[in-house]
């Protein structure tokens, strides 16, 4: 998909070590309406910390990334990498350092090898005019399988945009944010404010809907460029251009989302988590996350097991307001228990059926109010623990 006005270009700086491309550049021919949601963890990571600051001015030009080293709790010298390095990049590309932001994703408390880095970055920039973007999706990877990428197409005012992201993320996933990094860039032309709440509700709808193992990364980032090259009459809310536009931000960053979650370290079952009958919306959620990252649950799912009762244990210490005797459970279209009691034998047998398939949906009724909530997660299996035990060898 041509998306009009971005150039991408991903080079091999052997950050945490040769053989791959480990930093990347996405550039806006100008500068683009801008706005990002990070981590939620008080320990932030050096670009964290700069891209916030950064970020308050509503606009950024371009993106600087690197992968094999999370430039996290590294202190001040992080934060001067940071700086020097997109510095770098800034005057490569002749705009102002603040146009830069920066993001890290990799090994934490290693001091990132600056020299070889900066020695990238002039064939980082020489590299633009021939970069795709599968280039940076590729270049971001970590633990992941495969690279994550979505498109697509859109009009407002008969004139056609385009909005497309990549992500990485595979394990340390947990909201809030996800515990990755995902950037967004289109070409629409799209009224700040707007652009601003409606990232921020898909967000919610998507990262913060996803669940692998239940730890919040230092370097979570998702991050919105929009350059208004497309050409399209700006975009605004209360409007059926706007309301095209969120629909379609939303589709790609939720199948980013659920892309993360297929590809979960170790994982081998993608489960769809669904609360309805809450006291409220904020109930449903906390219900929905406390199974999607129980790690009795988990296990029960990657051993096909139809252990209900420790998806009501969940539920009842998740916080959310619970009447037991109102309790309904179904694996897909299989109802397992009802008004807090077991269905029967009958029940098991076609319920670990359910659980034998690769993707499938648990379904959780509180009976209590209109309260509604979905959570995207996988199991946890014994590879997790093997990827997990030597990730920094």
């Amino acid at each position: 998909m041509d998306i009009k006005g971005f150039q991408f270009s991903a080079v091999e700086a052997a950050i945490k070590k040769p053989g791959r491309k480990d930093l990347a550049l996405i550039v806006s021919e100008v500068p683009a309406t801008a706005c990002a949601v990070f981590t939620l963890n008080q320990v932030k990571a050096a670009p964290v910390l700069l891209s916030e600051e950064r970020i308050k001015t509503g606009t950024a030009q371009a993106l600087l990334v690197n992968s094999g080293n999370a430039n996290a709790c590294t202190g001040e010298a992080g934060l001067t990498v940071a700086r020097e390095t997109s510095h770098l990049v800034a005057a490569g590309l002749g705009i102002g350092d603040e146009d830069v932001q920066v993001s890290s994703t990799g090994v934490i408390g290693v001091q990132m090898p600056v020299d070889r880095i900066k020695a990238a970055i002039p064939d980082l920039i020489n590299g633009l005019p021939s970069g795709t973007l599968d280039d940076i999706a590729q270049a971001i990877m970590t633990t992941d399988t495969f690279p994550k990428m979505e498109a697509r197409g859109g009009q407002a005012g008969g004139v056609g945009y385009s909005v497309a992201g990549i992500a990485k993320g595979a394990g340390m996933i947990m909201p809030n944010m996800a515990t990755m990094l995902s950037f967004i860039i289109s070409d629409a032309l799209v009224e700040p404010a707007f652009l601003q709440q409606a990232f921020r509700r898909a967000v919610d709808l998507s990262f913060n809907a996803i669940t692998v193992d239940g730890d919040m990364s230092t370097n979570d980032t998702c991050l919105i460029l929009a350059n208004g090259l497309a050409g399209n009459p700006s975009i605004s809310a209360g409007t059926p251009d706007g309301e095209a536009f969120e629909t379609l931000l939303q589709e790609v960053l939720l199948s980013l989302a659920k892309q993360i979650v297929k590809d979960g370290e170790g994982a081998t079952k993608f489960v769809e988590i669904r609360v309805c009958g809450a006291a409220s919306d904020s109930d449903a959620k906390r219900a929905a996350l406390a199974i999607a990252n129980s790690s009795l649950v988990k296990t029960a799912f990657f051993g096909q097991d139809a252990n209900w009762g420790r998806i009501f244990a969940a539920v009842g210490y998740s916080g959310a307001t619970v009447d037991q005797s109102r309790l309904s459970l179904r694996f897909d279209d299989v109802i397992m228990a009802q008004n807090g009691l077991f269905a029967g034998g009958d029940a098991e047998a076609r319920g670990t059926e359910v659980l034998k398939k690769p993707e499938f949906t648990v379904t959780v009724e509180l009976g209590l109010g209109d309260g509604l909530a979905t959570v995207y997660t996988s199991d946890l299996s014994h590879e997790y623990v093997s990827i997990n035990a030597d990730y920094r060898t």
